[in-house]
């Protein structure tokens, strides 16, 4: 069953965020609207259901994304002085599906990391995002960076620019170009060739070589393209591409942004990036880096599993069968016992009792005084 599925798969990737040191938390699905949509802009309120509080009048939102709530579970729950590592897992609810076969209920999981500003972090964060793919049975990876820096250093150089800030990003993450050539009439033309170059700087590493050649020499943009180098020496095993108008996520990430990308889905199926600046929303700020994927996408994607083996056992009160059944279970056994026939019953008692996930290959009999395990079949 795809519920089977998804909760191996749930159980193998926090076990994966476990190895790395990652703390598991658990955020309400029910929040103050405040709570909820702080710093994250439009997008994510359309996407949030609201409803009022008959105690306190107030409006609650039932959560579409766990990150800011996880911030501020770092920012005041915990409020440490050192890194944190949490992780989570939860379902989150969207008033409207992100495209035309997703649902509007995705099954997130994620992990974040406080309190460290260096891109150590953010390759640690890429490289947990990779290695929970892999988990998933999926090899051939495409890792997608791009910086919220060289966007906002062309905008903060130019005020034409920086009054239609919204609409670029927009214009930018659709690629857009008659638009973007309508929005950037009255900018500078050194920053409105840059701009309209933005679309084109799609590619290999080289991408990076280019972008500085073509690209004004303002301090972000020269900070945001040595990141995105750093960033590329720890991508291993994984096709690396550099996509400058990739902006997801623009509304508050605050430095390199990533996605991961698998053959024949045109969509992203993991997004992370950098957001120092979302904790000050709840009075602390604090370097964050951090990632988050659906679960039930990636289950779907996930190479079918085969049947689990199980041992069949007969319902019976001798003692000694109970105790080599609490055995079998402890050392991971499924062990399925056979109800014995009464009135009513629809299915045989002679026949093994399996499902479509379980295949019982082995039976518990009773031979010469013992209980012995016998191969079926």
């Amino acid at each position: 069953m795809e519920a089977d599925k998804i909760e191996a798969l749930r159980r193998a990737v926090l076990d994966g965020f476990r190895s790395f040191g990652y703390e598991l938390v658990f955020p309400p699905l029910l929040e103050y609207i405040d709570s909820l949509l702080t710093v994250t802009g439009d997008e994510l309120d359309l996407r949030t259901f609201k409803l009022i509080d008959q105690l306190s009048g107030r409006t609650l939102g039932l959560r579409a994304d766990m990150t800011m709530q996880v911030a501020r579970i770092d920012a005041h729950l915990l409020n440490r002085q050192y890194v944190t590592r949490l992780c989570y897992a939860g379902s989150v609810l969207h008033t409207k599906p992100s495209g035309l076969h997703a649902t509007r209920e995705p099954m997130q999981i994620g992990a974040e990391i406080y309190g460290h500003a260096g891109l150590e972090a953010d390759a640690e964060i890429q490289q947990m995002a990779v290695a929970s793919l892999r988990l998933a049975g999926l090899t051939e990876i495409r890792l997608d960076l791009c910086h919220v820096g060289v966007l906002r250093a062309l905008v903060n150089a130019d005020p034409s620019a920086k009054g239609v800030e919204k609409e670029l990003y927009r214009s930018l993450r659709s690629k857009d170009i008659p638009a973007l050539k309508t929005l950037t009439a009255n900018c500078r033309p050194e920053i409105r060739d840059a701009l309209l170059a933005l679309p084109t700087l799609y590619g290999n590493h080289s991408i990076v070589e280019r972008a500085r050649r073509i690209l004004p020499c303002l301090p972000g943009i020269v900070a945001a393209l040595s990141d995105l180098e750093f960033l590329m020496k720890f991508a291993k095993n994984v096709a690396v591409t550099i996509d400058l108008a990739d902006l997801h996520g623009y509304q508050y990430e605050s430095g390199v942004m990533f996605a991961l990308y698998v053959p024949n889905l045109p969509n992203a199926v993991a997004r992370g990036g950098r957001y120092d600046h979302v904790g000050e929303s709840f009075g602390r700020g604090r370097p964050a880096s951090g990632f988050s994927m659906d679960l039930r996408e990636l289950a779907r994607l996930a190479p079918a599993v085969s049947r689990k083996s199980a041992i069949l056992a007969p319902w019976n009160d001798d003692p000694r069968m109970q105790a080599l059944l609490d055995e079998l279970r402890a050392a991971g056994e499924i062990v399925i016992q056979r109800f014995p026939s009464v009135a009513g019953d629809v299915t045989n008692a002679d026949e093994p009792q399996d499902s479509m996930e379980l295949e019982c290959d082995r039976s518990l009999v009773f031979e010469n005084g013992n209980w012995i395990i016998k191969n079926l079949g």
